[in-house]
């Protein structure tokens, strides 16, 4: 299964480890041994669904006897009120792992939700809408998903996989054209190189220089425009910065290849999901 990889188990393991510590003082103090029961988890506000099999992997991880059902697929539109999952077993268990796992399923269907208006926003455009490197220290994986989940697309998952020259770069190498070339010389030839440029003179001299990809970094809505009538599909545009929703449109109309923005990842609201219990008779 995709999920469930060494990294997302230690990932899972840490998160549990913060939160149980030594036990789970107040379940252990009133959840009568053996006990069993069923819990629902239900979306108290209209989201996207995703990371269903991650919250199943730390119910799981914390017993694997309990019995996991998903009732929504990856990506679909759940209404407030849905009833998303199911959890079967034995209640300490299903209560141990509670906040854990629904930490995991919010921040995921946070990302998918924020990340479809997006998408929903340039729809009809030839923009496809990237996240960022911007991502929760460990999460990188799983918040590059839900991206994917809510239809947008990724950009490098790391430094190693795509070479993106920055503004320090840039001034290290002593100006574009110097550091799209040292690149371009250096870096493994599978690797595209983008670079990051402030003007249109940079522009030029990104695309002079063999650039594969340029990060139209800050630009209104006139340089932008005027970068796709100079680039003449030349190279792939991406534009980037202050990229909020309500003026995403406009961005994509100019006829950029995409649309990067940060805040997909690094600044999420988490879903609002409950998990409520109900005993055996």
């Amino acid at each position: 299964m995709f999920f469930d990889t060494p990294a997302l188990r230690t990932l899972i393991d840490l998160a549990l480890q913060e939160d149980v510590g030594i036990g789970d003082a107040a379940t252990l103090t009133t959840v009568p041994a053996g006990q069993r029961g069923v819990a629902t988890v239900r979306a108290k506000a209209t989201t996207i669904f995703a990371g269903g099999p991650v919250f199943a992997l730390v119910m799981r991880r914390v017993d694997p006897a309990l019995r996991v059902t998903l009732h929504a697929a990856e990506g679909d539109h759940v209404a407030d009120g849905t009833t998303v999952i199911t959890i079967e077993g034995a209640i300490a268990s299903i209560l141990t792992a509670e906040r854990t796992a629904l930490n995991f399923l919010g921040r995921s269907c946070g990302i998918a939700a924020a990340t479809r208006q997006a998408v929903d926003a340039v729809a009809g455009t030839r923009t496809i809408v990237l996240d960022t490197r911007k991502t929760l220290p460990g999460f990188r994986m799983l918040d590059k998903y839900a991206v994917r989940v809510g239809g947008g697309g990724n950009h490098r998952s790391a430094l190693d996989s795509g070479v993106l020259l920055k503004e320090n770069h840039v001034a290290a190498a002593g100006g574009v054209a110097a550091a799209v070339r040292a690149a371009k010389a250096g870096a493994a030839h599978l690797l595209k190189v983008e670079v990051e440029v402030e003007t249109l003179a940079d522009l030029d001299e990104a695309i002079a220089a063999g650039a594969d990809i340029v990060m139209l970094d800050n630009m209104d809505l006139a340089m932008t425009a005027e970068a796709v009538r100079r680039a003449a599909g030349r190279v792939q545009l991406e534009a980037s910065g202050n990229m909020t929703l309500e003026r995403l449109r406009a961005v994509a109309e100019t006829g950029v290849d995409f649309i990067s923005i940060g805040g997909l990842t690094h600044t999420v609201r988490a879903a609002d999901l409950s998990l409520r219990l109900r005993t055996s008779p």
